[in-house]
């Protein structure tokens, strides 16, 4: 194992607390701190100390796939890290989004010769683990309590909409394409009406706290098609290709392919492309967005996910005690997340305390972890 030095991304809906307390640095920080990103992707590669310089993960593994990666993710993924591990850390909305599949990726990558969608040929699903109370939008809820909602605002332009989410999961695509559709002109007079109608609720009471920030964005009505779950510490959400969501705060660590494909549909100023969303979006209802841990040894819970590219533990460990032994294929990538903790590979020993990463190659052996504390690791999920 050695020590894996994180990058941080400072988008502007990011927390000036969450990532500066877990790795012990003055609070506030001097700006927004959205995302610590521990993995390989070119975007923000992490670094591995060589000779009293930073070297990029990426390079690492480009220099000696087989080393770092085993011959089996090579083959599966090729001389790349499949997965990446974040801290996510949320003061603000992100926005509505949607993740393309392996196979719509693919092609996308190749059609998209000036990468406005597409800018890497891979799908990205994802899961969040809470580490706070976590508030996200995640998959369509079943239409007809969607249309109430709406219906219960009383702006008849927006009958449309209801008429079509009445249909059912079949009227779900009409009823985003209106909505994301909406004419430039007419949009901060839909959303004022909505605001303004004297209407209490919970529905109520989102789509004016998204308002705040996006006046004039028929998202916040696309926002009221979605489940609207509320996380405790622990509780996870998957989100699988095709599925329309957005974080709306609170801090977790989330895992996800490693991909940066996003196509937005709105709570945002960046490029919103309605007719890809469209085509890439999954019209069914997500019955449950919400996964619990599975105990799979003492003190090691895991949220099970049904993909090859990454697989997520958390191991929780106490003074004395036995500590903690995972069997884990490829590569791994440890976060400390408080404690002071001993992970082992049979390679080397790192000592680790909060906010601290470590990586470690396929050639090393079973994972150890001893001290006293909590870690989450990051693995592909070959089986």
């Amino acid at each position: 194992m050695e020590l894996l030095q994180g990058r941080i991304r400072d988008y502007a809906w990011g927390s000036r607390t969450a990532i500066a307390e877990l790795q012990g640095r003055p609070v506030p920080s001097d700006g927004p701190e959205a995302e610590l990103w521990l993995g390989a992707h070119p975007g923000a590669p992490a670094t591995v100390d060589r000779d009293g310089s930073p070297v990029s993960l990426t390079e690492l593994l480009l220099a000696e796939p087989a080393h770092w990666l085993g011959e089996r993710v090579v083959g599966r993924f090729g001389t790349r890290l499949p997965f990446l591990l974040k801290v996510l850390a949320a003061d603000a909305p992100l926005s509505l989004q949607a993740h393309p599949d392996a196979e719509q990726a693919r092609a996308g990558h190749a059609a998209d010769t000036d990468r406005v969608n597409y800018v890497d040929p891979y799908h990205k699903p994802e899961l969040l683990v809470a580490l706070s109370e976590f508030e996200a939008l995640c998959g369509f809820r079943d239409p007809a309590e969607s249309a109430a909602a709406l219906a219960a605002f009383g702006v008849p332009v927006l009958e449309p909409v209801v008429a079509a989410l009445r249909t059912g999961p079949a009227g779900l695509r009409e009823a985003v394409r209106l909505l994301l559709s909406w004419p430039e002109a007419e949009r901060v007079g839909l959303v004022a009406a909505v605001l303004t109608a004297d209407v209490a609720g919970p529905d109520a009471v989102l789509a004016r706290s998204l308002a705040v920030d996006y006046p004039a964005d028929p998202g916040v009505l696309v926002a009221l098609l979605l489940h609207h779950v509320r996380l405790v510490p622990g509780e996870a959400i998957w989100m699988p290709a095709g599925n329309l969501h957005a974080y709306l705060r609170g801090t977790g660590v989330e895992i996800m392919a490693a991909s940066d494909n996003v196509l937005r549909g709105g709570l945002t100023p960046k490029r919103v492309d309605v007719d890809e969303l469209l085509r890439v979006l999954r019209f069914e209802v997500l019955d449950e967005p919400v996964v619990a841990p599975v105990a799979v040894a003492p003190g090691v819970v895991t949220w099970p996910v049904p993909v090859e590219d990454f697989a997520l533990h958390r191991v929780e460990v106490t003074a004395g005690g036995p500590g903690a032994r995972l069997t884990l294929p490829g590569p791994r990538v440890v976060l400390c997340r408080v404690g002071k903790l001993a992970v082992d590979d049979g390679v080397g020993t790192v000592a680790l305390g909060p906010g601290q990463a470590a990586v470690g190659t396929a050639a090393g052996g079973p994972l150890v972890i001893g001290g006293e504390g909590e870690a989450f690791v990051a693995t592909c999920g070959l089986r």
